[in-house]
């Protein structure tokens, strides 16, 4: 196994995760220049409609923008790994209580197929590694929708995601404190039809994380 963590990296360097620069010894997932000039999400917890609260690690612009088209569109799954040392360590010191349930905003059915994965549950799957809570699968997408990146009014996103997700048969959040991912959050409207599923199955408390979020 050694041996082949040297060849991989000796085949494929290690390079950070947005600006895509070798990574230096003592260097892990981010140079140090992005790791001092992305544009950090302050550390608040922000109150939306249905989620008791949400955390980002960046705002979503420049390199941290380009990263995660990549990771979602271009195949760049390895990302993944990345993304969710990085937002763990930003939901430990935000969230130094812990939750019951970690959850993740799903894709449909068909983009799944088309793209070959799902990049959040991707992501739940590292940020659940790092936390010690493995991810559960609560969410069913039923709709292929159109796409919400397509949609510039905040009114019209909302009315594209309601109705598009159900609760999975045989999950049970009643009385938890859950954790729901995303990979970017610009209105809200997705994690909050989200977490309007889960309050109405009888969650206790929604939050919200993101690798990344609009600055508005």
């Amino acid at each position: 196994m050694k041996l082949y963590h040297f060849l991989m990296e000796l085949l494929f360097p290690p390079k950070c995760v947005l600006c895509r620069q070798l990574l230096k010894d003592g260097e892990t997932d981010l140079c140090r220049a992005c790791r001092v000039d992305a544009p950090e999400y302050p550390n608040r917890k922000i109150k939306l409609q249905f989620l008791d609260s949400f955390a980002a690690v960046w705002y979503y612009e420049g390199n941290v923008r380009e990263s995660l088209l990549r990771y979602k569109f271009r195949n760049a799954r390895s990302y993944s790994g990345s993304y969710g040392r990085i937002l763990a360590m930003k939901l430990l010191t935000q969230y130094p209580e812990g939750f019951d349930v970690l959850t993740w905003v799903p894709v449909s059915r068909l983009r799944k197929l088309r793209r070959g994965y799902d990049q959040v549950e991707l992501l739940a799957k590292a940020v659940g590694k790092e936390l010690g809570l493995p991810p559960v699968s609560a969410l069913k997408k039923i709709r292929n929708n159109r796409p919400q990146s397509r949609l510039k009014d905040p009114a019209a996103r909302k009315a594209n995601v309601l109705g598009a997700y159900h609760l999975l048969d045989g999950a049970d959040v009643r009385g938890k404190r859950v954790l729901l991912l995303d990979d970017i959050l610009t209105t809200g409207a997705t994690a909050g039809e989200c977490a309007r599923v889960l309050l109405s199955a009888g969650a206790k408390e929604v939050h919200c994380a993101a690798v990344a979020a609009a600055r508005k």
